[in-house]
């Protein structure tokens, strides 16, 4: 996978460590293929036309959310990473619109920052206060949320097992909280949000929830 030259912004690291979107690797590309299959699944089932990506990084899946005619917002805590995420989009297509905001997603606020659907895909494992996002999260769904993360141990194991990160056990670097399938669910039960459909593509735990109230 190509290494990205690390973004830190507030003393945590913005972005992607590795471009998982550009490898050429034939394996990395394997997984990625099953990860947008699985999220383009369960987008599929909301019939969303109104989209708000929370923690859009670079603004890989914020392009094709757009290109395929979703009006679509992104946000993300890092001016660095906005500023990226606009950049990639505009050499993908200049004709775009999408709604960019620099914003901590603890900060944002309904009904300004609310949609339809609101998708958040691998962010919540660099949070101090997962809990506190996801409540923030389902207080914008209206009604949907779809959350991904990585799947661990599994996660760790693949790094390990390419010779990644090997003094911190594969931990991936900005990586601060760690799920299983069954903890990972047993978070979510723990706020206003059902859910609808978990998937396990490879390496992430993938969720779709509706918001209850």
């Amino acid at each position: 996978m190509k290494k990205n030259k690390h973004i830190v912004e507030k003393g945590i690291i913005a972005g992607n460590v590795y471009n998982k979107n550009i490898s050429k690797n034939i394996f990395v590309q394997s997984i990625m293929k099953r990860f947008y299959d699985s999220l383009w699944k369960l987008i599929s089932m909301t019939n969303a036309n109104e989209i708000h990506e929370v923690g859009c990084g670079e603004g890989y899946l914020t392009f094709m959310l757009a290109q395929s005619g979703i009006k679509v917002k992104a946000s993300d805590f890092s001016c660095q990473i906005i500023e990226k995420a606009k950049n990639h989009i505009s050499k993908m297509d200049k004709e775009l619109n999408i709604n960019f905001k620099v914003a901590s997603i603890y900060d944002l606020k309904s009904p300004i920052d609310s949609a339809e659907l609101v998708i958040c895909s691998e962010v919540l494992e660099h949070l101090e206060f997962p809990e506190q996002a996801l409540r923030k999260l389902a207080e914008l769904a209206k009604p949907y949320l779809l959350i991904s993360v990585p799947r661990e141990p599994l996660w760790q194991i693949v790094n390990m097992m390419r010779l990644k990160y090997l003094f911190d056990f594969g931990n991936t670097p900005g990586h601060i909280q760690h799920w299983s399938k069954k903890k990972f669910l047993k978070l979510i039960s723990n706020n206003d949000i059902e859910v609808l459909k978990v998937l396990t593509p490879f390496l992430w735990i993938m969720v779709l929830c509706r918001q209850q109230s």
